[in-house]
């Protein structure tokens, strides 16, 4: 049995969700537009720069699911997923996930993306298994806060292992683990697999794995 773990943002998709959907919106009118672009742009350069702090960006991430029923979000992501994410989705992810797919592969996103967000997105790719950072609820609403260890860096290992846990797995009891990131905050990930492989690296991730002599693809 072997495992394929897949981040989401700049790796499977030609973009980053978390980044567009706040972009869709301001798009829409939803937010102000010159108040959300700014801050949404500056939390985006310092997730690349890897200085994000990632409890401050999801209290804006988050804030504005609470601000609306979940049946209007709903129908807003909808129109997300036609203008924002499928436009993203690229042949060649597509065929990666398949290939792994065919050849029986345990088939997991991993993501720091929120789980409104990208669930939709992980049935795209019919990727059963997503471990994303999760939106506390209260009766079915989004109250504007997180729940549980968001799903980033370090934390991306310690969801990991809740989830491999839960199922009465370790990493050890894969023959073989695979994890696709384009990303140099998954560095903590990449290291603790048997076959990490940068998937259209940024620039840290793409000097760390050249170094390494870790696989270098592009799904583009």
């Amino acid at each position: 049995m072997k495992l394929a773990l897949f981040d989401l943002d700049n790796t499977l998709l030609n973009g980053d969700s978390d980044f567009e959907w706040s972009q869709f919106l301001i798009r829409i009118g939803v937010l102000d537009g010159e108040l959300f672009a700014a801050q949404n742009l500056k939390f985006y350069e310092q997730y690349q720069a890897g200085t994000l702090d990632i409890f401050e960006f999801l209290d804006f991430q988050l804030k504005p699911l609470s601000l609306y029923p979940r049946s209007t979000l709903d129908v807003w992501h909808q129109q997300f997923m036609t203008e924002s994410i499928m436009p993203m989705v690229t042949t060649a992810s597509r065929d990666l996930v398949a290939q792994h797919q065919a050849a029986g592969d345990v088939c997991l996103i991993i993501t720091a993306t929120n789980s409104f967000v990208t669930a939709p997105i992980a049935t795209v790719f019919g990727i059963e298994h997503l471990i994303a950072t999760e939106p506390a609820q209260k009766s079915g609403e989004f109250t504007g806060a997180v729940a549980g260890v968001p799903s980033f860096k370090a934390g991306k290992i310690t969801r990991l292992n809740d989830w491999l846990s839960a199922r009465g797995w370790t990493l050890d009891s894969f023959s073989d683990t695979t994890f696709y990131s384009d990303s140099h905050n998954d560095l903590p990930l990449m290291k603790l697999v048997r076959h990490p492989v940068a998937a259209n690296p940024d620039e840290t991730l793409r000097a760390y794995a050249e170094q390494h002599h870790w696989p270098i693809i592009s799904l583009r």
